[in-house]
């Protein structure tokens, strides 16, 4: 997203002059309230700013030259095994690997960056290399939405870029439209999966073979996610623009049309999924995030671009009923399109973050100052935002794959406010990635923001959108060549010229918004907002905003998961049954579910509450009764602690989460499956001994090597190519006999991450880890030696890893299609027959049982359920070592007989992929 330039604030805004059009959009004023806030708080130096910004441009260097020096031209970096992604040669990863199509990804969505970044060389030469060595007509299913955001997009914006460099006259003389002519081919590739009776594109579509042919692979699909046929519009009608085929921006509008029309009319909200062929909602559930999130931005973002007020006028009709229903400051709760006061959802996903951002868009900054300080406030307690979260903050999902969305809504309210505190998160942000993410190869995403473990994966977007948000919140005017104020942003941080509103104008702009609803005049004020309106004179509004917020995750009694009528609380009405205070002894609790669903419709929405909770408790006790995963943590050189494998924890031994780490050298045993008494135990006293599983019980492993002198255990899987990326997470179970002798840690790996360590040993000989509940921060003293001095020193880091020629094995990423869709169900993966273990699939690895969980009762104090969960674990543990923990704690079935259906309903809800 970017501001634009355009009249001065307070003036009245014609209804059809491009320029003032954009200014028309509230936020585009509001860099001017600058000055109210620089007045009462305390500025970040230029020299300061400059520093920060220097680091940026090191942390792309970083990325960007990893990239192009161990995966070019693949489509994207793996980070830890320092090769390319290439598609169909690494195990798939589900849904998440349709954004990969062949064309070197990572270098298309780069380009624009190269130009902000002020990196103009660097930029002709990768657009040479796009024009020499990308092929858009390869046999491969890609997705049509990451497609177009990502390919389409970064062509476009890299064809913006160097037509503006060739007008200055230094860079890019020799350029003639070829990166356009590439996205205008990507464009006809595309346009097949249009051919829907709706208009509705299909999800997904082959690029040499389109659609429905047999050799196409795709055309099956019934349904799409609600963003994905709703952000296309700025693509496709700047595609129509620049080269004047008129049809892109057509087939773009006639999706919005279509989407505008299915709309919920009561509640004015879309859901998550829709039919393409009838438009009928598959999903009914609404929020701000995964599944919807871009098509608001599009249809405000379309308005700002392309001229046409209906876009305008469809954007605040959804913007009142998302704030109406949607928004509980500071959170933003998915709701039922039918039904919009009930939660559909305890959680939030990481993708909303991009929400405040949208919201200074519109000119609506307290709200976005609110949920941008809750984000922020998760972030400082996790290190990085999980991809789901709780109510009450707690982790849903652990994974985080570098988004970039956190940083987006971090520059935009830096730039309409000025506040200085903006500066500081941007630079904890900075500091997070390279304390965190930072591997000797790039950057790698995050496993588990709880263990701090990596996996081997590096999107393409982070170089695209981090690293822009990132240099831009630090940079002045004077550090850009250009003025980005005459750009705006697409969801994919591509940069598209606001002069495209008045170019090949012939697409006949209906308005069809007013016939199917009467709206609010003052969401249609053509002036640009008073600052004095927005920032009253006080230049401590924004902190006083954020004041509140400070402890809302730390501190207190998080605030209830579910809406509670606050009319009637006010009228002296008692409050409704929550499931986590039944009892189904009490028989005043088993009246009130008997009447709920029978006396009113107050009543069954009271009981469809009842049972959302009921199952989210019930999942939740579930949870709470599973080991969480360890880590074990490379420290020796090269590494430093910079490569975190996840690491399956043991129902015996030393419990990492209650004693202090273990850390040693690691040294194979022999024999390798640890299954006699050890024939080298000269070689493993007072080390981490490395045995393969198979052949014997974990626990008779852990005592020979413990007989050895070995300080600690990890296990590596024998079935070759076996991952915890895509296999559920594997806990090691005792004997069936007493296993209090066993005094050391054990951990499980599976056979790719024990790979690692193995490669390293046979490349560094001697290799340090540390085994822990959570990586640790790195050595400071070891970091320095290591850290690079210079831009140049960043390109040429790669001797401090393992080689990609010694490099044996490939580390899958994660969650099959989790980081697409943020969920998944693997296929769990079966035990030895020898080893007893329990799995626990990923969406299960949820919460961390060493959290403090607090619970909020009717009486408004703080109440703890860790104890009685943990005396409950502890004693299925202690009665059946072999307990399966997977399974689920009934509900009581015999009261909520009669709402079969709805239960259903809300599981499958909490299992479907957003």
């Amino acid at each position: 997203m970017s501001e634009a330039g355009g009249r001065g604030c307070g003036s009245p805004v014609p209804q059809r002059a491009p320029w003032s059009l954009v200014a028309a959009t509230a936020a585009f004023c509001l860099v001017s309230a600058t000055s109210v806030w620089t007045a009462g708080a305390e500025p970040m130096s230029r020299e300061e700013k400059q520093k920060l910004g220097s680091q940026v441009l090191e942390m792309f260097d970083h990325a960007y030259g990893n990239y192009m020096e161990h995966a070019y031209p693949a489509d994207e970096l793996m980070p830890l095994t320092c090769r390319g992604r290439v598609r169909g040669q690494e195990p798939s990863r589900g849904d998440v690997d349709d954004a990969l199509g062949k064309f070197s990804l990572t270098l298309i969505d780069s380009l624009d960056t190269l130009v902000v970044l002020n990196k103009t060389k660097e930029f002709e030469d990768a657009v040479r290399k796009v024009l020499r060595d990308v092929n858009l007509d390869n046999d491969v299913v890609v997705s049509v939405f990451e497609t177009n955001i990502r390919v389409l997009g970064g062509l476009l914006g890299g064809h913006s870029l160097a037509i503006m460099l060739k007008e200055k006259g230094e860079y890019m003389q020799w350029y003639n439209d070829e990166l356009l002519q590439m996205a205008k081919q990507l464009g006809y590739k595309l346009l097949p999966a249009f051919n829907t009776t709706s208009g509705l594109p299909y999800p997904r579509i082959n690029l040499k073979f389109g659609i429905r042919k047999p050799e196409a692979r795709t055309g099956t699909e019934t349904d799409t996610c609600t963003a994905c046929a709703g952000t296309l519009i700025l693509e496709f009608a700047a595609l129509s623009r620049f080269t004047g085929a008129t049809i892109f921006e057509e087939y773009a509008r006639k999706a919005l049309d279509f989407l505008w029309e299915k709309r919920q009319r009561s509640s004015n909200l879309v859901g998550v999924t829709i039919n393409i062929h009838t438009g009928d909602w598959v999903r009914k559930d609404s929020g701000v995030g995964a599944g919807i999130d871009s098509y608001y931005e599009y249809l405000l973002k379309a308005y700002v671009l392309l001229g046409d007020d209906s876009f305008l006028e469809r954007f605040n009709t959804h913007y009142d009923a998302i704030m109406r229903y949607i928004s509980q400051p500071p959170l933003l709760l998915d709701v039922h399109i039918h039904k919009p006061m009930l939660n559909a959802r305890t959680w939030m996903d990481a993708l909303l973050a991009f929400f405040p951002g949208l919201q200074v868009l519109k000119g609506d900054i307290r709200p976005a100052i609110e949920t941008h300080e809750m984000l922020y406030q998760v972030i400082k307690k996790h290190n990085f935002l999980p991809e789901a979260f709780t109510t009450d903050f707690r982790v849903h999902w652990a994974q985080h794959p570098l988004r970039p969305e956190f940083a987006e809504s971090t520059y935009f309210l830096y730039k309409a406010t000025g506040d200085p505190y903006y500066l500081e998160v941007g630079k904890t942000l900075i500091e997070n990635l390279n304390k965190y993410a930072r591997v000797p190869c790039g950057f790698a995403a995050m496993k588990d923001v709880r263990t701090g473990s990596h996996e081997d994966r590096m999107d393409s977007f982070f170089l695209a959108e981090m690293f822009k948000y990132l240099y831009l919140l630090f940079a002045d005017k004077e550090d850009i060549i250009f003025d980005i104020e005459d750009y705006i942003f697409t969801t994919e941080a591509h940069l598209l010229p606001l002069w495209l509103s008045t170019t090949n104008q012939s697409i006949s702009k209906k308005n069809t918004t007013s016939e199917y609803t009467e709206l609010d005049d003052s969401n249609f004020d053509w002036t640009c907002p008073n600052t004095q309106i927005l920032f009253p004179n006080d230049p401590l509004y924004a902190q006083s905003i954020r004041e509140p917020l400070k402890n809302v995750v730390d501190k207190s009694c998080p605030r209830g998961i579910i809406r509670v009528r606050e009319e009637s609380f006010r009228s002296g009405a008692k409050p409704p049954l929550r499931a986590r205070d039944f009892m189904a002894t009490n028989p005043e609790h088993l009246e009130i579910l008997k009447k709920m669903g029978a006396a009113s419709s107050i009543d069954a929405e009271d009981g469809l509450r009842f049972m959302q909770e009921m199952i989210e408790l019930s999942s939740q006790q579930q949870k709470e009764q599973q080991l969480p995963p360890r880590a074990v943590q490379i420290v020796s050189h090269p590494f430093f602690g910079r490569v975190v494998l996840t690491a399956g924890p043991a129902q015996f031994g030393l419990d990492l989460s209650k004693h202090k780490e273990t850390r040693g050298f690691v040294a194979s045993s022999k024999p390798y499956n640890g299954c006699s008494e050890l024939t080298n135990p000269e070689a493993v006293m007072g080390k981490i001994a490395l045995i393969q599983r198979g052949q014997c019980m974990f626990a008779e492993k852990a005592r020979n090597i413990q007989n050895a002198g070995a300080i600690g255990g990890i296990v590596i899987d024998d079935n070759e190519g076996s991952s915890s990326d895509t296999a559920p997470l594997f806990q090691m179970a005792g004997d069936g006999k007493d296993t209090d002798d066993i005094k050391i840690p054990m951990l499980f790996l599976f056979s790719k991450e024990g790979s690692i360590i193995l490669d390293a040993i046979r490349e560094y000989e001697e290799v340090e880890v540390l085994l822990s509940d959570k990586a640790k921060d790195r050595d400071p003293e070891m970091e320095n030696e290591e850290q690079p001095s210079s831009e140049n020193d960043s390109q040429n880091q790669s001797g401090g890893q393992i080689s990609s020629s010694s490099q044996e094995v490939d580390l899958v990423d994660q969650e099959s299609s989790e980081e697409n869709s943020l969920d998944s169900h693997p296929e769990s993966l079966s035990p030895a027959d020898t080893d007893n273990a329990a799995s626990l699939s990923p969406s299960e690895q949820t919460s961390n049982p060493t959290e403090n969980h607090e619970t909020t009762n009717l009486n408004g104090e703080c109440t703890d359920l860790d104890n009685q969960l943990q005396e409950q674990s502890e004693t299925e543990e202690d009665s059946n070592p072999n307990v399966s923990w997977g399974k689920k704690v009934q509900p009581i079935d015999s009261i909520l007989a009669d709402w079969n259906e709805d239960i259903e309903a809300f599981e499958m809800m909490e299992k479907d992929e957003l």
